[in-house]
């Protein structure tokens, strides 16, 4: 899947897994050495992320029911833990870096293509 980031016409991911039940988003990342550029994890429903047990950093981005930024967490190292984020519904979890190449800032609006 392709994640864009449509307010600034930039992609977020071309290679994007989507993890929806519950035993894809406890495991979400663990296990992996690295997120290479253009993969993402689309964990829906989801509020909060943690890295634990993690061997590197990732860039956070928490979207509301319809696609729109609503917080971003640049850089979470491993061991860390989010908050709880209402008005969330689902979090994509991306290569660290990508905000900030991308300039992905609340408000801006994410789309998501097969």
């Amino acid at each position: 899947m392709r994640i864009k980031n449509e307010t600034r016409d930039t992609l977020l991911a071309d290679r994007a897994v989507e993890a929806r039940g519950f035993w894809p988003r406890l495991v979400g990342l663990l296990g992996r050495s690295s997120l290479e550029p253009g993969e993402a994890l689309l964990l829906d429903p989801c509020t909060s992320v943690h890295t634990a047990f993690m061997r590197f950093a990732i860039d956070v981005v928490y979207l509301d029911r319809d696609g729109k930024v609503v917080k971003v967490s640049p850089g979470l190292k491993p061991f860390r833990a989010s908050g709880m984020l209402r008005g969330g519904r689902s979090v994509v979890e991306l290569p660290a870096g990508v905000i900030a190449s991308t300039g992905t800032v609340p408000g801006d609006q994410v789309s998501f293509n097969s």
